[in-house]
C-alpha cells in the first residue's frame, strides 16, 4: 500500500493581499525569510513598474497604517491585506516640494496628509532626515492667520513628529515657543486644533526645553482659568491642565505654593472639574491633585523642633480649646511652663505642670509630660499637629465631645484622641501617597480634592470622626489599636473608591460604612472568593488529591471512638430500662467488640466485658426502625432516630442492639461501624467534619498564593517549537 504524501505546512510563508489604487488585488505567499526589497520589486514588476526601489508595502487597517518594515513585518498575519504606496523617502521629498513651491490649497492638503503619516515613525525618521521640521516650524512661525487649515495641519504635524522623540526639545527657537504662547493666550481666534497643539507644544517646551522660562513668565493663570472654562473643547482643557501640571513641577517651592493657592480658589475648581471627564482628562486632574496635596510634604516630612514656638502654641491651643473651663485657672502659668524648657508644652516642675500633665493625658497623647515628643516620628510628623488643630479650630463642638466623652470614661474603652490623630494622618498620608510622583498610568482622581480650599483638613476632620464611632462600635481598648485602624482603612478606602462628589458627599457615604458593615462585606468578599476558587480546575484537581487523605482522618477518629468506649441505656421494647446500663468498646486492634452490663459510674476496661463479637461476623449495620428493638416500641417518644442495631451470625443471638445518649455518639458508632466494614460513612456529622476539614486544608495549603488571583481554567500549553535546535550559553 503505498502511504499518502504528508502536507507540511511552513510556518514562514503567509497568504496576503496587495491592493493598489485603480488595481485588482494581488494575493501572494509572502516567505518571511525573504527580503522585503525583492517581494516589493517581484510586485511592481507584475504590475508593471519600473522604479520599485520608490515603493513600500503599508498596512491598511483603521488603527494600524504603518509601513511595513523589517523589524515590524512579523506583525503580517495570514490574511492580512497591505497597500502598495509610494515609500517614505518618495513620499517624504514629494511633500517637502509641495510645502516649499505649491500653492495654499495644495499646501493645506499635504499637511493633512502629513498630519496623519507623521504617526509613522519610519516615515518620520525620513521626513526630519530631510530637514522638513525645519521647514515646519517656519510655517507655524510665518503662516498668515487667514491660512487657518496650513497653521492647524502644520501644528498637528509638528506634534506628531515630536512624539517620536529623536528630535530634541532645545531645537525650537524662541520665536517658535513665542508663536505658541501668542496662539494659546489668543485661542478664540484661532481654530480648537491649532490651541489644542500649541498646549502640547508649551507643555512638551516646559518640561524638556531650558526655554521653559519664557512659558512660566508669559503664560498665566488666567490664561489658563479661560482655556478651563471652554466645556465644549475637551482635549483643550485637557491640555491646559497637562501644561498647568508641567508649570507646576517645574517650579520653586514659593511658586508651587502660589499656583496651588490660585487653583483652590472656587472659580478655577468649578472650572477644573467641568464637565465630561474623559481617561486622559481624568489622568491629568490626577496628576494635578497629587501635585497640589504633595505641598504637605514638607510638613509630613517635619520633625517637631523644640524650639519651634509656633508648634508648641499650637498645642496649648488644643488644651485651651478642649478645657475651655479650665482656661481662667490655667492662662497664669503658661508664662511659668515656658521657662520650664518645652515651651509650655510640659516639662519642668511646678504644681501647674502636673495639672498640664493630666489634660495632655486626657487629651490621648502617649507623652503627656511633654506631648511635643509624640510628632517627632515622621511621616505624620508636625503636619498631624496641623490637622488636629483645623480640627479644634473649625469642629470645636465635635472636638470637645470626643475628648471630654473618651476622657472621662471610666472603663478601659476610652479613645485616645492624640495619639489616633497622629496615627490617622499618617494612614490618609499613605492612602493619598503623599510624597510619592504621580503614577504614569494610574487614574486615582478625587473629585472632592477640588471643591475646597482646604481640603486634606477637611478630609481628616471627617474621618476622625469616623475612626471615634468606629472606635465605639468595636468596644476597642488600647490593645486593640491596630485592628481599629485597619477598619478604618478599609472603610477610607471603599469610600474612595465611590468617588465621591465632595466632601458632603463622602461624609454621608462613609458613614454607611459602620463596623457591622465591614464585617459583613468582608464576610461576603471571603466567602465570594472561596466559591469562586473553589470551581477552579487546579484547586478541584487538589481537592481530588487531599479528600482520601480526610476521609481516612475522619475514619482514624470514628475508630479511636469506638475504642474508647461508650455506656449506653438499656431498652426493652423502646422503652429505657431504669438504672440498667451496658457498656460497648472497640479492640485497640480493632478486630472485637468488647461489650457487657456496667452501672452508672464505672468504665470497665476490656478484661471486665465478658462478651465479644467479632468485626468479622458482623453482617450488617440498622438503623432508626430497623431495628428489632425498636419495632414493637409502643411509646411514640422513644429515641427511634438514636437506633441502631448491628446484625451478626450466632447461635442465640442475632443482633446487638444499641441506642446512643445522643446524635453525636449516634453518628460516631455508625460511621465506625461502616468503616470496619468497609463500606462508606454516611452521617450527617461525617460530612460535616469533611467539608471543614477540607477547607482549611486547602486555605493552609494556599496560604503562599494570597493575593493572587487563581484563574479557573489552567493557563494554555504552548505549541511545539518550529525545531528543538536549542542554543544553550555555556
Amino acid at each position: 500500500m503505498i502511504p499518502k504524501k504528508i502536507l507540511v505546512k511552513d510556518a514562514h510563508i503567509v497568504k496576503i493581499a496587495v491592493e493598489r489604487e485603480n488595481h485588482i488585488a494581488q494575493l501572494i505567499n509572502l516567505d518571511q525569510r525573504h527580503p522585503l526589497a525583492s517581494k516589493i520589486q517581484e510586485i511592481c514588476n507584475s504590475w508593471g513598474i519600473s522604479d520599485h526601489q520608490n515603493y513600500a508595502l503599508q498596512f491598511c487597517e483603521t488603527n494600524n497604517m504603518k509601513y511595513v518594515t523589517e523589524k515590524n513585518r512579523n506583525e503580517i498575519k495570514n490574511g492580512s491585506v497591505l497597500r502598495l504606496q509610494y515609500s517614505p523617502s518618495k513620499t517624504a521629498s514629494d511633500t517637502l516640494e509641495t510645502l516649499i513651491n505649491g500653492v495654499p490649497l495644495d499646501k493645506a492638503q499635504r499637511l493633512k496628509e502629513l498630519s496623519s503619516l507623521s504617526m509613522d515613525h519610519t516615515f518620520a525618521l525620513e521626513f526630519i532626515k530631510e530637514k522638513g521640521l525645519d521647514i515646519l516650524i517656519k510655517m507655524i512661525e510665518d503662516v498668515n492667520q487667514k491660512d487657518e487649515d496650513i497653521l492647524k495641519y502644520s501644528l498637528a504635524s509638528f506634534v506628531e513628529l515630536m512624539e517620536h522623540g529623536t528630535v530634541s526639545w532645545e531645537v525650537p527657537e524662541s520665536s517658535f515657543v513665542a508663536r505658541n504662547i501668542e496662539i494659546v493666550r489668543n485661542f478664540k481666534k484661532y481654530p480648537s486644533k491649532c490651541g489644542e497643539s500649541a498646549l502640547s507644544n508649551l507643555e512638551n517646551i516646559v518640561q524638556s526645553s531650558s526655554k521653559y522660562v519664557l512659558v512660566a513668565e508669559e503664560i498665566k493663570l488666567q490664561d489658563i482659568l479661560l482655556l478651563l472654562q471652554e466645556d465644549k473643547m475637551p482635549v483643550m482643557r485637557q491640555n491646559a491642565i497637562a501644561l498647568l501640571n508641567a508649570l507646576f513641577m517645574k517650579a520653586d517651592e514659593s511658586r508651587k505654593r502660589a499656583i496651588a493657592h490660585t487653583i483652590s480658589t472656587k472659580p478655577y475648581r468649578l472650572a477644573l472639574i467641568g464637565n465630561g471627564l474623559g481617561t486622559e482628562m481624568t489622568h491629568q486632574l490626577y496628576v494635578l491633585q497629587t501635585l497640589t496635596l504633595g505641598l504637605l510634604e514638607k510638613r509630613m516630612r517635619m520633625k517637631m523642633n523644640a524650639q519651634d514656638q509656633d508648634a508648641h502654641e499650637k498645642i496649648k491651643e488644643l488644651r485651651r480649646i478642649a478645657f475651655d473651663d479650665y482656661a481662667g485657672s490655667l492662662s497664669l502659668n503658661d508664662e511659668h511652663i515656658r521657662r520650664g524648657g518645652s515651651g509650655g508644652t510640659g516639662s519642668g516642675s511646678g504644681a501647674g505642670n502636673v495639672n498640664f500633665s493630666q489634660y495632655y493625658k486626657k487629651l490621648g497623647f502617649k507623652c503627656d509630660i511633654n506631648p511635643a515628643q509624640d510628632f517627632i516620628e515622621t511621616p505624620p510628623g508636625i503636619l498631624a499637629l496641623d490637622c488636629m488643630v483645623y480640627f479644634a479650630r473649625n469642629y470645636t463642638q465635635q472636638y470637645t465631645k470626643i475628648v471630654h466623652e473618651n476622657s472621662c470614661r471610666a472603663d478601659e474603652h476610652e479613645c485616645p484622641f492624640g495619639r489616633t490623630s497622629i496615627e490617622l494622618v499618617k494612614v490618609l498620608c499613605h492612602i493619598l501617597r503623599i510624597g510619592e510622583p504621580p503614577a504614569e498610568q494610574s487614574g486615582d482622581f478625587q473629585p472632592m480634592f477640588f471643591t475646597h480650599d482646604q481640603p486634606f483638613e477637611e478630609f481628616f476632620c471627617i474621618c476622625v470622626i469616623t475612626l471615634n464611632r468606629t472606635w465605639k462600635d468595636m468596644r476597642a481598648t488600647a490593645e486593640d489599636f491596630q485592628k481599629v485602624f485597619s477598619v478604618v482603612r478599609e472603610q477610607i478606602q471603599r469610600t474612595l473608591k465611590l468617588r465621591p462628589e465632595n466632601l458632603e458627599d463622602f461624609r454621608s457615604k462613609i458613614a454607611l460604612l459602620t463596623y457591622q458593615q465591614i464585617t459583613t462585606l468582608r464576610q461576603q468578599e471571603r466567602t465570594s472568593k472561596e466559591e469562586c476558587d473553589s470551581t477552579a480546575s487546579a484547586i478541584v484537581k487538589l481537592k481530588e488529591k487531599i479528600s482520601p487523605q480526610i476521609v481516612e482522618l475522619i475514619k482514624q477518629q470514628r475508630l479511636s471512638f469506638l475504642v474508647e468506649g461508650t455506656r449506653f441505656s438499656k431498652y426493652v421494647r423502646g422503652t429505657r430500662s431504669k438504672d440498667k446500663f451496658w457498656y460497648a468498646r472497640l479492640s485497640p486492634n480493632h478486630k472485637v467488640i468488647h461489650y457487657g452490663d456496667c452501672d452508672e459510674k464505672t468504665i470497665p476496661t476490656l478484661e471486665e466485658l465478658p462478651k465479644k463479637l467479632p468485626i468479622i461476623d458482623i453482617k450488617q449495620l440498622l438503623e432508626g426502625k430497623e431495628c428489632p428493638h425498636m419495632k414493637e416500641a409502643r411509646n411514640r417518644k422513644s429515641p427511634v432516630n438514636f437506633a441502631f442495631s448491628i446484625t451478626f451470625e450466632s447461635m442465640d443471638h442475632s443482633t446487638l442492639d444499641f441506642v446512643a445518649p445522643d446524635e453525636n455518639i449516634f453518628n460516631y458508632w455508625t460511621d465506625g461501624i461502616n468503616a470496619l466494614l468497609g463500606q462508606e460513612m454516611t452521617s450527617k456529622q461525617k460530612k460535616e467534619d469533611f467539608d471543614t476539614l477540607l477547607s482549611m486544608e486547602i486555605k493552609l495549603r494556599l496560604l503562599d498564593t494570597e493575593g493572587v488571583d487563581i484563574s479557573k481554567d489552567p493557563p494554555p500549553i504552548p505549541e511545539d517549537p518550529e525545531n528543538y535546535d536549542f542554543c544553550f550559553e555555556s
